[in-house]
């Protein structure tokens, strides 16, 4: 037994202007990044367009002066709990807490 459908899948056929309708009017804007990339998104018509649009190559912020890209923004690198936790306390106030950790910890055991 054969299928009529073989090979098709839901939706399958020609998408085009006549099942969807007529589309919105669109313009092209190119945005440059500081690495030299070029990307032209598409916007509709009448929208506002952003000064800034991220660049789809490498991320970093792009604008329409080819000559003038937007500077890269200074992102803080990840921190770990760790790096935290010293830019609160001194060397010393470390010193005191496992001190007194290691108090507890042999009170517990019984030293």
């Amino acid at each position: 037994m054969s299928s009529s459908i073989r090979g098709s899948r839901i939706g399958a056929g020609p998408m085009g202007e006549n099942e969807r309708g007529e589309s919105a009017p669109r313009q092209r804007v190119p945005y440059f990044c500081a690495n030299g990339h070029r990307s032209t998104p598409a916007f509709a018509h009448d929208a506002e367009l952003p000064a800034e649009w991220d660049c789809p190559r490498c991320g970093l912020p792009a604008g329409q002066d080819e000559s003038a890209p937007p500077p890269a923004s200074r992102v803080a690198p990840y921190k770990t709990h760790l790096a935290y936790v010293q830019e609160r306390r001194s060397d010393a106030d470390g010193e005191a807490l496992l001190e007194e950790a290691l108090a507890k910890l042999k009170e517990r055991r019984g030293r």
